[in-house]
């Protein structure tokens, strides 16, 4: 039986309609380094380099994104090959100095592989930050540096490549894309993964966009994604989203990868672009637009989920529900703000009136001391008390619900307010977010509250009712 491979066709495509492509002239160059193109690679190369009844290409810009140790940059070797061959002037940008000194050496190898002899056929500068590869017979050149938001690279290019694209800033582009303007069929690929928290990176998300809407003109895109946040263990999703899953990559490399962190997993394995900037908040008119009519709430299911938030400034603290709606979309709702120094039997009377499923419970502060007085007042469930990763998650989890509309709200005043008023604040070294107020007189612990309600909701699986035949 033939092993399984991953999906061989991107999830979401924008491609123009052309005449040819020249993409089995850059495989054939390709394989005399002795590697083979795999499906995946033949077909998105094909769409890549399409060209017109007039001989440009159809694409002049192209942006592909597919998850990681999938052989992504392969596509751009077997382009720049070409090139080289076709006597194209390259420049090879990357956002590391590490990673574009790697490019140079393994396109370098696939010369020398292909039969090529330095300094016969080719010469190449190795200096870091300075490489450079150019063949003697067709004049093709190829250069690679770093990316800088202060000036371009001082000459002329036919092919720009702007790999680590997720980093690619709207000061690079400024700076980068006028090298191409001079000749006479230029193209530009992007290639990456999807944002991540720390990512910096403006142009990508805005041209995948763009280009998939059809807005970009001469715009190509490919990525290999799920649509939402998923179960890091559906192997249904790892095969939807990894086209080398079988080939280069196996079910037992990706298990290793799984970890705590969720949503890190989602967007470097299985290509989900959560849709925020980090450079953004939560505005007014997204938090206005998940409003539903409180004279007319959707039908709950199931039970409620508890989010209560110590503030750091020792000041107050706040306690907000979540549950699902029959469509599968979440609501929450803030209950109470009140002073630490007021006490906890507030807390405690609500907790035991409500049918509550899960309790969360952060802040140093309170967190331990509401826990005793929960077990002293004999409430269950026994609370949840998040680590910091959990939190760096459920901060995550919930902006994503915002962008794809799977959290919905009432319009309170007060949890409006502490939402549309929030920054992005660092938390833990691996660029996890959360969020602070922008005014010292709105609390952000409501919305803190909010945000560990709808994560306990969102997490939990709901219980299937048990059926019993005879």
């Amino acid at each position: 039986m033939a092993a399984r491979l991953g999906r061989q066709t991107p999830t979401r495509s924008f491609v123009l309609e052309y005449d040819r492509s020249l993409s089995e002239q850059a495989i054939d160059i390709y394989e005399k380094s002795g590697n083979t193109a795999m499906e995946w690679q033949r077909k998105l190369l094909k769409d890549m380099m399409a060209i017109r009844s007039d001989g440009l290409w159809t694409h002049t810009k192209c942006g592909y994104t597919i998850p990681r140790r999938s052989g992504k940059t392969e596509l751009v070797y077997m382009r720049e090959l070409w090139g080289l061959e076709n006597g194209e002037q390259i420049a090879h940008t990357a956002h590391k100095i590490s990673t574009a000194h790697s490019s140079f050496e393994k396109l370098k190898r696939y010369l020398l592989k292909s039969g090529y002899v330095d300094g016969r056929d080719f010469t190449s500068v190795r200096a870091k930050g300075a490489e450079m590869i150019e063949l003697f017979e067709s004049g093709g050149r190829i250069q690679y540096r770093t990316r800088t938001g202060s000036g371009g690279l001082g000459e002329g290019f036919d092919l720009l490549i702007i790999d680590e694209a997720q980093e690619y800033t709207d000061d690079q582009r400024s700076a980068l894309q006028y090298t191409v303007s001079d000749s006479k069929n230029p193209q530009t690929i992007m290639c990456g993964t999807p944002p991540t928290n720390v990512s910096k990176g403006t142009v990508f998300p805005k041209f995948r966009e763009s280009a998939l809407k059809g807005d970009s003109k001469n715009a190509f895109w490919a990525e290999w994604s799920v649509a939402a946040m998923t179960d890091v263990h559906d192997v249904e999703a790892w095969y939807e989203a990894n086209p080398s899953l079988g080939t280069i990559l196996t079910e037992r490399k990706i298990e290793d990868e799984i970890t705590s962190d969720e949503v890190d997993f989602n967007i470097q394995r299985l290509g989900l672009w959560i849709g925020y900037s980090q450079s953004s908040a939560i505005t007014e008119k997204q938090w206005n637009a998940l409003r539903v009519d409180p004279d007319e709430l959707p039908t709950f299911t199931g039970r409620l989920f508890c989010g209560i938030k110590y503030g750091k400034d020792n000041k107050n603290v706040s306690l907000s529900i979540a549950v699902r709606m029959a469509d599968k979309r979440i609501f929450v709702e803030a209950i109470d703000c009140r002073e630490i120094r007021k006490g906890v039997d507030w807390i405690l009377a609500f907790l035991r009136a409500a049918d509550i499923e899960k309790v969360v419970i952060d802040g140093a502060n309170g967190q331990r001391i509401l826990e005793d007085a929960m077990k002293d007042a004999r409430i269950k469930p026994d609370p949840v008390l998040p680590k910091v990763l959990e939190i760096i998650n459920a901060n995550a989890i919930f902006t994503q619900a915002v962008e794809s509309g799977g959290i919905v709200h009432a319009g309170q005043p007060s949890l409006t307010q502490s939402v549309t008023n929030c920054d992005k604040r660092a938390i833990g070294s691996n660029g996890g977010f959360g969020y602070e107020s922008q005014n010292e007189s709105i609390d952000i612990s409501l919305m803190d509250s909010a945000i560990l309600a709808y994560w306990a909701c969102a997490t939990t699986k709901p219980k299937r009712k048990q059926r019993i035949s005879y």
